[in-house]
């Protein structure tokens, strides 16, 4: 049964070894990347919350669950303001198509609705468009597209 697991010094290089496909690369940030930016959130007066997600004993994915904006996101979509975000979401390569992806946005999802920063109306993510396997997953998971942008990615919410 998949579960989340904060990120400590006990797990976070079994995390930091968690790759995607070559071919997925350019769609999700490497975990390295994705820890060092929640560390520089919660420095800059952010939320942000990296966890581990674990099979067993077994780790075979990553998840970041973001709140509001912190002091140094200049150019943050407005609907970051007060609202959650999942901010990052891999699953290892090796652990692909079992349906760990839907099972950690159920994770996701329950983390963000017991209100760790209080309560917000969405949680929103955003995702390359060319990378229709995730778009395809936040649609079944009842994410909508806001017609906004985040950069070069689409914005998608749900209602909380």
């Amino acid at each position: 049964m998949l579960r989340l697991e904060k990120i400590t010094g006990k797990n976070v290089w079994d995390v930091l070894k968690l790759q995607v496909h070559e071919s997925q690369r350019s769609f999700v940030a490497p975990n390295d990347r994705s820890i060092i930016e929640a560390y520089a959130c919660l420095a800059d007066n952010g939320h942000a919350f990296p966890f581990g997600l674990y099979d067993g004993e077994t780790p075979v994915g990553f998840v970041m669950i973001g709140f509001s904006t912190d002091d140094s996101w200049t150019d943050a979509p407005a609907i970051a303001q007060g609202n959650y975000n999942i901010w990052r979401l891999m699953i290892d390569r090796h652990h692909q198509g079992k349906g760990y992806g839907r099972q950690a946005m159920a994770l996701a999802l329950d983390f963000i609705r017991t209100w760790p920063c209080g309560k917000a109306d969405c949680c929103w993510l955003s995702y390359e468009p060319e990378n229709t396997v995730a778009k395809a997953l936040y649609h079944s998971c009842g994410f909508q597209e806001t017609g906004d942008m985040d950069g070069d990615e689409v914005i998608a919410m749900l209602c909380l």
